[in-house]
């Protein structure tokens, strides 16, 4: 059979030699690379030529003019600044990646069981909109060492109110309850007052106290004090501001303008030091304890009339200042330091926890919004329960992205920075209770002056540490195992 050769079809484009196809794909790639070169130079001059200096001027001291090996990197680890900052990043990489995954988890649940879920979301995910700067000042506010400005501070007080309530007569700082006896009493054991002398039944006591201003009488209720009369088998008395303006001198009688102290609670003690009974005074600050019996006694004014309750002088806890919850035992200085957990610390993490629980929120809601309904329905129909199906059925099937979110926040507070300069200011220089690598990095390379050793070796240890975590992260969103 002869061979057919089979002809051009009619109507089809020419046939390109190879050559032309060579060129037009080089000209193509010269086309790209040549809208790559611009962004490759940015990305050289701001990324990359930074990074390489940083580690070459991590071997040289802080003038950049002699090269020193390993020492700032020892230094790292063998100074107690640089080891509270690696504690702060600890407390903040162990504690606030875990409660925010499981706020924004407890969150994306919730809202696909409540009503008006797109207004919950919204006020939610506002704090993100936000700057950190922003925020930061709103919880300066919150955790105000003022009760009568911080919400925090106010409410410990309200609480601790309730359970320890304040005397009738605060002492004002400075002020102990041995400086406000006058006539016939003095200081007696555990902040309380009593009278100067022993006293039998049928006898009469006289306490004068100074040291608190008129208002405090008038707010009280307080009436003109009138000597006492005795009281037939018990101990009579009276309890009296003993200062007249009209005649300061007289510091023993009970003179017209002198007020009694009303609402004090006093007590009869024996003398064993037992308490045998208890009154309160009156208006006019007189009191009596009936049927005594034998013996003598001494009248003493409790301890809990001058306590001045939380928030006294408005002056609350300081969130943000240098107290810190620290361990008891034989420890040393340094130990402590290391192991204690400053409050600012546990303040800027709830106020970190209001900036980004939005944000979880709303990731791990779009990967609860593409699992299987039917698998949840499944585990209702067998009898499980609501707790039930989310321990077994929707976080198993959540781990991808519930551990994308982790890793994530787990990146974002090993650079944390921002809401530690901004809250917490007055603690985050290197070696305070709040300061972190990245704080540390940020004082000790441009405070001062410009320096370079110690700084530079902070921002490669922080760079080691946040790489592995990235590249996680970024294994698991490409779907890698």
């Amino acid at each position: 059979m002869a061979a057919v050769t089979a002809g051009p079809v009619e109507g089809a484009p020419p046939l390109k030699k190879k050559g032309s196809v060579e060129h037009a794909a080089l000209k193509d790639h010269l086309q790209s690379v040549a809208f790559l070169v611009p962004g490759a130079i940015w990305l050289l001059a701001i990324v990359i030529y930074p990074a390489i200096v940083t580690v070459k001027d991590s071997f040289f001291n802080e003038a950049d003019t002699k090269a020193v090996g390993l020492t700032n990197y020892k230094d790292l680890f063998t100074t107690a600044e640089t080891l509270i900052a690696l504690r702060n990043n600890i407390i903040w990489v162990i504690v606030f990646p875990f409660v925010v995954t499981t706020i924004g988890l407890v969150l994306a649940v919730l809202t696909e069981r409540i009503r008006w879920a797109t207004a919950f979301k919204t006020v939610i995910f506002l704090p993100v909109v936000f700057s950190v700067t922003a925020s930061s000042m709103v919880f300066a506010q919150i955790f105000d060492v003022n009760p009568h400005v911080g919400v925090v501070n106010a409410l410990v007080q309200t609480v601790e109110d309730v359970f320890n309530p304040p005397g009738a007569y605060p002492l004002q700082p400075g002020q102990t309850a041995g400086s406000l006896a006058a006539a016939g009493a003095v200081a007696g054991p555990h902040g309380t007052i009593q009278g100067a002398a022993p006293v039998k039944a049928g006898g009469v006591v006289k306490i004068g106290l100074t040291g608190f201003p008129p208002t405090t009488f008038q707010a009280l209720g307080a009436e003109q004090a009138v000597a006492p009369k005795a009281v037939p088998g018990g101990v009579s008395g009276l309890v009296w501001r003993d200062f007249s303006p009209n005649n300061p001198t007289d510091t023993t009688s009970v003179l017209p303008g002198e007020d009694g102290y009303p609402q004090l609670h006093l007590s009869l003690v024996n003398s064993s030091g037992s308490t045998v009974s208890s009154t309160t005074t009156n208006p006019a600050g007189y009191f009596s304890f009936s049927h005594v019996g034998a013996g003598t006694f001494h009248v003493r004014v409790s301890a809990s009339n001058f306590t001045a309750g939380f928030g006294a002088g408005g002056v609350g806890t300081s969130w943000l200042g240098g107290q810190s919850l620290t361990p008891t035992g034989s420890l040393s200085q340094t130990e402590q330091a290391l192991l204690s957990v400053p409050l600012v610390d546990v303040s800027m993490i709830i106020a970190y926890l209001w900036i980004w629980a939005g944000f979880t929120m709303v990731i791990v809601g779009a990967g609860l919004a593409a699992l299987d309904r039917q698998a949840l329905e499944a585990a209702h129909v067998d009898g499980a329960t609501e707790w039930q199906t989310l321990r077994r059925v929707t976080v198993p099937m959540l781990a991808p992205v519930l551990v994308v979110v982790f890793v994530t926040m787990v990146i974002n507070v090993l650079k944390i920075f921002d809401i530690i300069i901004n809250l917490g200011a007055d603690t985050s220089e290197p070696g305070e209770q709040s300061s972190t690598l990245a704080s540390d990095i940020y004082y000790k390379g441009f405070s001062d002056g410009i320096h370079t050793g110690l700084a530079s070796a902070l921002a490669v240890v922080l760079f080691l540490l946040v790489v592995p975590a990235m590249l996680f992260n970024l294994k698991r969103i490409k779907g890698g195992n």
